[in-house]
């Protein structure tokens, strides 16, 4: 069993920054790939930004390539979302994934664990 709790979601105007963080409990997390998704009002849930147990296969949607930086620190039991040069088009609430899986994955489906979310808002 794992528990995602995210953090760090809040206001912020286009062209800022924000750094999400994800805590999650339990002593496997270290064997778990992670992915950031988020949902926008009236929108369907999208992949965000994914990242393997290890750190080494990483891939995002073309929408936040070059802006968003997903990391992990396997030590802290925490994956982070760096999320530079935000538009309004970035708004929604961002969730954090777990799966056990060897790799990295876009599929939401594919994610075993979730978290309650953490609201961005990016003002224009």
């Amino acid at each position: 069993q794992v528990q995602l709790v995210e953090s760090g979601g809040g206001l912020v105007q286009a062209g800022g920054s924000l750094r999400l963080s994800c805590a999650a409990s339990g002593r496997t997390f270290s064997r778990y790939a992670m992915g950031w998704f988020r949902q926008a009002p009236g929108k369907e849930r999208d992949f965000v930004a994914g990242i393997s147990w290890s750190g080494r296969s990483i891939h995002y949607a073309d929408s936040v390539k070059g802006r968003f930086t997903i990391s992990r620190d396997n030590a802290k039991n925490t994956v982070y979302l760096q999320m530079n040069s935000l538009k309004p088009d970035d708004t929604a609430v961002y969730y954090c994934a777990a799966a056990f899986i060897g790799g990295s994955s876009s599929d939401g489906t594919t994610y075993d664990y979730w978290g309650q979310g953490t609201q961005v808002t990016v003002s224009s």
